[in-house]
């Protein structure tokens, strides 16, 4: 098995997102892979089916490691090259396991970005949105409130003077030149210490690595000697959790006080956000401001129409 590019490339790109948070759900994960004209889609060249995303989630194959109880094949490192690491893999099924998120609302659209995320003034609901047909039959979009009995109920906003007033407000978070310059040394000071954290945490890691190496034999001496099914089962499972610590541990092993990217490729994001949430809002795809939204505010925000 070897990397297929592109494809490769925006199936990693969606399982780290995943592990990491940028996509809070599975369904935000659909809506990137559908997004991506070379990623192969299921129904109708534009939609990827839900439980297609549940199974790339879940792939042990994608981390680089194949398992299959049914046929008595433990855990144990492919001969392939894994899109992601095991520790990111393990951060994915966490995520998996986790008290379920609402879902996200499937008429969230480019049309409409802050649909489900404004709120009405008068009686906190979120606003919903749609496209108006005038008598002339040319569209017009539109938020409203759709809560009966509120004073603005059916009285709509136009999605262009809701949307600048937001972009106003977006641009007010702006940081000054000298803050934004205080911001970048800290990040830049925090990277040096956790660069300097993950130099000295080699020995440490191979004082564990070590440990679990004779755990690990003593167990197998044990269900060896085992007589009970029972015992021989749990010995068993003790070892395959152990197998799954060693694997990570050497993957930090390999990987301590040498990161992946620099501090530029790695930070420049987070510089962009800071420096101006506007500018991303406006000029990136669907996914990311919605990210503007998560990074700028704790809530909701309320929209009074007057």
């Amino acid at each position: 098995m070897i990397r297929n590019a592109p494809i490769a490339s925006i199936l990693q790109e969606a399982l780290e997102g995943y592990a990491c948070g940028r996509f809070q759900t599975q369904v935000e994960v659909k809506r990137f892979l559908e997004h991506q004209p070379l990623f192969p889609k299921d129904l109708n060249d534009r939609e990827v089916r839900n439980q297609r995303v549940f199974e790339m989630l879940t792939r042990l194959l994608y981390a680089g490691y194949l398992e299959h109880v049914a046929w008595g094949v433990s855990l144990r490192e492919g001969h392939h090259e894994g899109l992601i690491d095991f520790s990111t893999y393990q951060r994915i099924q966490e995520r998996l396991r986790e008290t379920a998120k609402a879902p996200a609302r499937k008429d969230i659209s480019q049309d409409f970005p802050l649909r489900g995320f404004i709120l009405c003034n008068d009686c906190g609901s979120a606003l919903t949105a749609c496209w108006s047909t005038s008598k002339t039959g040319k569209k017009h979009p539109y938020y409203l409130c759709k809560t009966k009995g509120c004073e603005s109920y059916r009285k709509s906003i136009r999605r262009d003077t809701l949307e600048d007033d937001f972009e106003e407000l977006l641009k007010s978070l702006e940081s000054s030149k000298n803050l934004f310059k205080l911001a970048r040394v800290m990040f830049k000071d925090a990277w040096n210490m956790r660069l300097a954290q993950a130099q000295g945490v080699g020995k440490e890691l191979r004082k564990q690595a070590a440990q679990i190496e004779k755990q690990i034999d003593t167990l197998v001496e044990r269900t060896v000697e085992a007589t009970s099914a029972s015992v021989m089962s749990a010995f068993e499972r003790k070892v395959e959790k152990l197998e799954e610590e060693r694997i990570l541990i050497k993957e930090q092993m390999a990987s301590a006080g040498k990161p992946k990217h620099t501090f530029e490729e790695s930070c420049e994001l987070a510089m962009q956000f800071p420096a101006s949430p506007c500018k991303i809002w406006n000029n990136y795809d669907f996914e990311r401001p919605r990210m503007v939204l998560r990074l700028a505010f704790v809530e909701p925000l309320g929209y009074c129409r007057i």
